[in-house]
């Protein structure tokens, strides 16, 4: 009942989400039961390929409910993002135990090979998958509260808000580039083995993956709409559209920012943590500023304030990047560019906003030629 009343008037959301249940549910049937060769068959590259869009989805999500509802452009959620996978893959790392290079049961091979005695202090715990988790959530939770309320109070707001929180993640990227940071320098956390006891590169495994990336975008989904369809969303809304005439009526309007920009700052790392597994990889790269300003571009290409649109905006271009990536990849850049360009002279509302004026119009020519039937 609760999940019905979120999702009333959410059309895409519930096309969305029944579409996740499909894929949870298929992919798997079609990857292990569907013969090689088949044409029904998918991959194993491809489910992982799948996986990696729907984390990038969840990350395009985090962005819209503070860009599209509260009105903050985020340049620097690509920090929360990495944050959240350097968080998992700091577990994945202890798990590989003597199995490295160097068979030390205690250090990664990147510390035995810079000579480190002993594991930091700041890599305790992670030996457990619970404290992992948890510090997918709080690490980047942590870092948003601490940025938004200094910048939140200090009343810091548009494009000053944007480069700040663009240099926040180029920071960040800087300091993980250093050996000392104890994070693998500039060549990360990789080499891992497996989660919770299961082979990363069995099949199995990977719809495991492929499935809880579903299932999470699906909850975080749920969680944003149910903020947005809430007094909290409607404030954000006020604040977004005029935010002097809401903190004069009374509202603590920091607050509000505050809480948001943490909760999804937390949805980024969540997406964070289960890209890595997939990939097998976490680098400082994923730091870079780039990498924010494309988050951005899938939203605006979806629509804007409609969080099932940020979904569709980050499944499509990832999806163009991976070929074009393939067929034309000196170009690559030069069409991600085009298209936001194209998004935002033709598609001010996105994809997502193009299909719902077709909509409309098709309802309103039903209408008049209704009306003139009657006449």
């Amino acid at each position: 009942m609760l999940t019905q009343s979120i999702l009333k008037h959410d059309r895409g959301g519930q096309i969305l989400l029944l579409a996740l249940l499909a894929i949870a549910v298929l992919v798997p049937v079609l990857n292990q039961l569907v013969p090689a060769g088949n044409p029904f068959h998918i991959e194993t590259y491809t489910v992982s390929l799948m996986g990696k869009y729907l984390c990038y989805a969840l990350l395009a999500l985090s962005v819209d409910l503070v860009w599209g509802y509260l009105g903050i452009l985020s340049l620097g959620h690509g920090a929360f993002f990495a944050l959240g996978g350097y968080a998992m893959g700091m577990y994945l790392m202890r798990q590989i135990g003597d199995r490295g290079v160097y068979g030390n049961p205690e250090l990664p091979d990147f510390m035995v090979f810079l000579n480190w005695q002993e594991l930091p202090w700041f890599w305790l715990g992670f030996d457990q998958f619970w404290f992992a988790c948890l510090m997918v959530v709080l690490v980047p939770g942590a870092l948003a509260f601490a940025f938004g309320w200094l910048a939140f109070r200090s009343r810091v707001s548009g494009v000053y808000l944007s480069i700040m929180t663009q240099a926040l993640t180029f920071a960040l990227m800087l300091a993980f580039f250093r050996n000392e940071m104890g994070f693998g320098g500039n060549n990360g956390l990789t080499d891992f083995k497996d989660i919770l006891g299961f082979s990363l590169q069995s099949d199995a495994t990977r719809l495991a993956l492929f499935v809880s990336s579903a299932l999470a975008l699906a909850a975080s989904y749920l969680i944003c709409r149910a903020v947005i369809a809430s007094r909290l969303g409607s404030v954000a809304v006020a604040i977004r559209d005029a935010e002097p005439r809401t903190r004069f009526i009374g509202y603590r309007v920091e607050n509000v920012k505050l809480w948001i920009f943490v909760l999804s700052a937390a949805l980024a790392g969540v997406a964070g943590a289960l890209y890595v597994p997939q990939v097998g990889i976490i680098n400082p790269g994923e730091f870079a500023p780039l990498n924010s300003i494309e988050i951005v571009v899938w939203v605006a290409l979806g629509g804007r304030a409609t969080l099932f649109g940020a979904v569709v905006g980050a499944v499509l271009i990832n999806y163009a990047k991976s070929w074009f990536t393939v067929e034309f990849p000196e170009v690559w850049l030069f069409a991600l560019g085009a298209l936001f360009v194209a998004s935002t002279l033709f598609l001010p509302q996105g994809v997502t906003g193009l299909l719902a004026k077709l909509k409309a119009g098709k309802e309103t020519g039903k209408a008049d030629k209704a009306k003139e039937a009657s006449a």
